[in-house]
């Protein structure tokens, strides 16, 4: 679908007076989405909507005063906030005479133009496949104009079309797929890699457009792209950082969420996502400035809850702290998410308190045990003395007695050789 330079008319829907504004907020991002494509937004429409007709999503009466305002703004495409079923999506065509997408169609385009590796495109690629599944017939009205002796459409030779082409659609799933894992097997070797290595690792999670690229470059001098556009970043970005303390430690600019993402797009993007279940500890930024801030805070932790990555250690980060007119919405975070530090990322403010809360964060990863270890297990003494940080040291008999502080992956391995400290 080629969207660049077209008009563009967005509706939502709300079900009651309260529900409205949130309507509108989320038009608002909607907006955005569609700025992001290359499309000109002409107008946003929230409607009141009681009930969903099954046919046409909206009643007869609102599609209509909808048709006079796209031809009078000169739209070509309209874009429904939620996800409208294939045949209310044919209807609705045949009705305005234009285009009709949902915001799935849109994200799944935004995806499309940004993505940059090899994996992304794959995975973007894969969820349009499985998007297209149920809209094949919508793809295929054009063999109306292709039977013999003009004739008209004849639903055998249709069918019998859609037929070959869900097989095709099939045997491209399963390519894709193939190909994925395969990319998939990589990163995995690469992640092994990183693990086996045991610098500490930060995940720079949050939602799309919260200055997560702004940071890492901020720290690192990484050279991100950075733009004031949803979904700028797609790939993950992995950078070496210093902190005061001299710790090294990796930072991980991971793909932003949004609210409703498509469910194809959760399943295509989550070994990309996984960098974040990987990881020591989750650096979680909010941006304060935006009215939305508390939803969008909330949206994150669900899709990390999805991602079983919830659990990790979290540093809450305010960003954008000097652009916030709402204190009481950075009250409201810091009672609500333990361990925040409040930042401006572009201002380069706040980061001592930042950089100290990650350190203490890292000390956690760290426990201190008393061991007694035969000498004849030296690859663990040898291990343990590489990984680790000896407090104390002494022999007894065949014996090394050992207080060190460790990682706590290493806790498994010496846990038969824990000796009673009171002894």
């Amino acid at each position: 679908m080629t969207i660049k330079n077209e008009k563009a008319l967005l509706i939502g829907i709300y079900s009651s007076g309260k529900d409205k504004q949130l309507c509108e907020d989320h038009l608002s991002e909607l907006e955005r989405l569609a700025d992001t494509s290359g499309l000109e937004t002409v107008d946003k429409i929230p409607c009141s909507v009681k009930k969903i007709d099954a046919g046409t999503y909206l009643g007869t009466g609102k599609i209509d005063e909808l048709i006079a305002r796209a031809n009078e703004l000169g739209a070509d495409v309209i874009i429904f906030d939620d996800e409208i079923s294939p045949q209310q999506q044919r209807n609705l065509e045949k009705l305005f005479k234009k285009s009709v997408i949902d915001r799935t169609e849109l994200i799944l385009e935004v995806f499309a133009q940004r993505a940059q590796t090899k994996e992304a495109r794959l995975q973007v690629e894969l969820a349009k496949v499985k998007y297209q599944f149920p809209r094949l017939k919508r793809l295929w009205t054009h063999l109306s104009r292709q039977t013999s002796g003009g004739g008209g459409f004849t639903k055998g030779e249709g069918e019998k079309q859609i037929e070959l082409d869900r097989r095709m659609l099939r045997e491209q799933v399963e390519k894709l797929q193939k190909e994925i894992k395969e990319v998939s097997a990589q990163r995995h070797t690469q992640r092994s890699a990183r693990l086996r290595s045991r610098i500490p690792t930060f995940a720079i999670v949050g939602y799309t457009n919260v200055g997560k690229s702004t940071l890492l470059n901020a720290l690192t001098q990484a050279g991100v792209l950075v733009e004031d556009k949803l979904f700028a970043t797609l790939d993950t970005t992995t950078r070496k950082y210093t902190l005061p303390n001299r710790q090294e430690i990796l930072l991980i600019d991971t793909v932003g969420f949004i609210r409703k993402i498509p469910h194809t797009l959760v399943a295509a993007f989550k070994s990309t996502l996984e960098e974040a279940v990987y990881t020591d500890i989750l650096l979680h930024l909010v941006d304060v400035s935006n009215p939305m801030a508390e939803n969008q805070a909330e949206e994150t932790m669900k899709v990390l809850t999805e991602l079983h990555a919830a659990d990790r250690p979290i540093i809450t980060v305010l960003n954008k702290i000097d652009q916030c007119k709402n204190p009481l919405l950075i009250h409201k975070l810091r009672l609500k998410y333990p361990k925040t530090v409040a930042i401006s990322a572009l201002q380069r403010t706040g980061f001592d308190e930042l950089l100290e809360r990650m350190e203490q964060e890292i000390s956690k990863l760290r426990t201190i045990v008393n061991l007694r270890i035969p000498q004849s297990h030296y690859a663990l003494i040898s291990e343990l003395m590489r990984e680790g940080r000896v407090i104390t040291s002494d022999y007894d008999e065949n014996d090394v007695l050992l207080q060190i502080e460790i990682p706590s992956y290493l806790e498994h391995k010496v846990a038969q050789f824990v000796a009673d400290s009171s002894r």
